[in-house]
């Protein structure tokens, strides 16, 4: 067995839907890992490196045989290998095996006249909850097995396999020197996790190493595969995807960790990337006699496995402590203490009362992962230009200023579009925008338009004429769109969208919207990052539809009061949690009464559902697929 072991990971972003499209992408970076000294022995590849992760209904169309990969791989490999070495590649796919449909993983050797499959692991925790819904497109498997290579013993995780902390002890006991985690986790969170304080073993610092904010969900996937580590006196490799899908994104952030649980080495932040790491299995060794808790666990093991069934047969028993107690069964108390009893115990309680984490944001976290988001999802869509309605207000000029720094302000272009009642002031902050990041811009004046359909409804509320207002301006932006072939970008906010208070099918209607897990404060937190100018963030909101309307007027309550009751209730807390926290029971009403009255225009309209394949209920694809 070989003192070092090359480990590679290739973090990058798959073409969507596209086995042979990525197929070719791994044509480049085979050759690329074959060409690298010195050269891996194993490369190590995400989750459905092959297809992309949130595919729905389109798992049958995609999936492939474990074999039927391997000889495509290999083909692959045969036509850009220099070396004339086999390699080994650990990939994930969805597999057909078995006339079932698998969420799977493997390892295959490269580089001979056909492929060696050393094994396949086929994912046992499916997640269906969230945004996750697994199980509706795959089933589950049932193993977790180490296997032999010639440089070492290994076993497959995919994902969620990992988050359960009796998987890496299995592989482990199996005899596994090194587990690959294979993922596809889309980041969450943009408080800003902290990645751990030390040195990577070749004294370079990785994207977020340095102690440089990533999404929130990267520092608990750093400490999963660190008590693996750790505990079992193993190596663990991370391999995440890049990219976005219908707005999931991607970070990337592979790590490899040693057997001592210190990361030895983390990949960037939303980039394509190969980490490259000699894995020394002397250092299980060393790990291992520092502290012996595999060893512990083999000899505990069978008294474990005995107190299992004992668990399991008591399920079937009556437990003593379940029947009712008799008078008499339990010892009185003294009716006075023994002389020497010390003081009552101090009590301490939390510093903070509970609730969910504040809505604090990283504001260069959340400016990188915005401007990858746009980029990524107008490249997939065809487009090198995005178009905004600038409305003077706080939601567009962020939405300006994130495209301007993802596609260059060359190919973004503002639009204008004030009605004959809009305040001046929205028209000169427009322009501010405007001027600060260099776009095109055009003005285009809807009031003839408005006032044409209007002239034929005169008795229109404020309302109603304020719908014919957000309606009209959506007609000019995707006509614009189409002129410049320039996909329109949107504007609204988490806020806005929980409350309902948007017209529908108007401001909700650009198919890509960066801000819109945002709540309105958070929004306000992210234009001050970006220097979005103050007269624009710091004037009252308003949609300007009414001279002197303003949105916190309109819903009744202020926007920061507004943001934590929401913020709170989509965290699973009720709403007399929030009284019981301090939160004025009329405040909390208001915002309940808007959020549950507004869920239609959070939704694609109602269709009778009249067959067993009806489009967005059985007939399921995702947006980008």
């Amino acid at each position: 067995m070989p003192p070092l072991v090359q480990l590679a990971i290739a973090q990058f972003m798959p073409r969507k839907g596209d086995y042979r499209a990525n197929l070719d992408r791994l044509r480049t970076i085979l050759a690329q890992v074959d060409a690298l000294e010195p050269r891996p022995d194993v490369l190590h590849l995400s989750e459905t490196a092959l297809t992309g992760y949130f595919v729905e209904g389109g798992v049958r169309e995609l999936a492939v045989t474990a074999g039927t990969l391997a000889r495509d791989l290999n083909t692959v490999y045969q036509s850009v290998a220099q070396s004339g070495r086999p390699l080994d590649v650990i990939v994930g796919f969805y597999e057909l095996f078995h006339n079932t449909l698998y969420n799977s993983a493997m390892c295959v050797q490269l580089g001979g006249e056909e492929p060696l499959v050393r094994h396949v692991h086929r994912k046992n925790f499916l997640p269906t909850y969230g945004l996750f819904d697994e199980e509706r497109f795959v089933e589950r498997g049932h193993d977790v097995r180490a296997f032999d290579t010639p440089w070492g013993r290994a076993a497959i995780l995919v994902c969620e396999d990992a988050w359960h902390s009796l998987t890496g002890t299995l592989a482990a006991l199996d005899g596994a020197q090194i587990v690959f985690v294979s993922s596809a986790a889309p980041a969450r969170g943009i408080g800003g996790a902290r990645g751990e304080r030390r040195e990577a073993t070749d004294g370079k610092s990785g994207a977020w190493l340095d102690g440089s904010s990533a999404p929130d969900s990267l520092g608990r996937w750093e400490r999963l595969i660190r008590d693996i580590a750790e505990e079992h006196g193993v190596f663990v490799s991370l391999a995440n995807l890049v990219g976005s899908e219908g707005g999931k994104t991607f970070a990337g952030g592979s790590m490899l960790c040693g057997p001592a649980g210190d990361i030895r080495v983390r990949g960037p932040l939303w980039q394509d990337a190969i980490l490259m790491l000699p894995a020394d299995l002397a250092d299980l060794t060393r790990a291992r006699a520092d502290m012996p808790l595999l060893a512990d666990l083999r000899t505990a093991l069978p008294h474990l496995l005995h107190t299992l069934d004992r668990i399991r047969a008591s399920r079937t028993a009556t437990l003593a402590f379940d029947a009712p107690m008799e008078r008499g069964e339990m010892p009185v108390a003294p009716s006075a203490p023994p002389e020497n009893v010390r003081a009552p115990l101090r009590v301490v309680t939390p510093c903070k009362p509970d609730g969910p984490p504040p809505l604090d944001i990283d504001g260069a976290l959340v400016e990188a992962w915005l401007t990858h988001f746009l980029e990524e999802e107008m490249h997939q869509r065809g487009y090198e230009k995005g178009i905004v309605a600038l409305s003077g207000g706080v939601d567009s000029a962020v939405t300006a200023y994130l495209a301007a720094r993802a596609v260059g302000p060359e190919n973004v272009i503002g639009v204008r579009l004030p009605y004959r009642t809009s305040s001046p002031e929205s028209l000169e902050h427009a322009q501010l925008v405007i001027d600060a990041l260099g776009i095109e811009a055009c003005t285009v004046d809807i009031s003839q338009a408005v006032d044409g359909y209007l002239a034929h409804e005169p008795d229109a509320d404020a309302t109603r004429r304020g719908n014919v207002m957000a309606r009209t301006r959506m007609i000019a932006l995707f006509d614009l769109s189409a002129k410049h072939r320039a996909i329109p970008l949107g504007t609204g906010n988490k806020t806005e969208r929980l409350l309902g208070y948007f017209t529908w099918h108007a401001d909700d209607s650009p198919p890509i919207n960066p801000l819109g897990d945002l709540y309105k404060t958070q929004v306000w937190a992210l234009a001050r990052h970006l220097g979005v100018p103050s007269a624009i963030v710091d004037k009252p909101a308003t949609a300007d539809l009414v001279r002197g309307q303003t949105d916190e007027a309109d819903l009744g309550i202020s926007y920061p009061t507004a943001d934590q009751i929401l913020h709170w209730l989509l965290s699973g807390y009720s709403a007399e949690d929030l009284v019981s926290h301090g939160v004025s029971q009329d405040e909390v009403l208001v915002v309940l009464r808007r959020l549950e009255g507004t869920h239609w225009k959070r939704r694609l309209p109602t269709v009778a559902l009249l067959s067993a394949t009806a489009i967005g209920e059985s007939y399921l694809r995702p947006v980008d697929y």
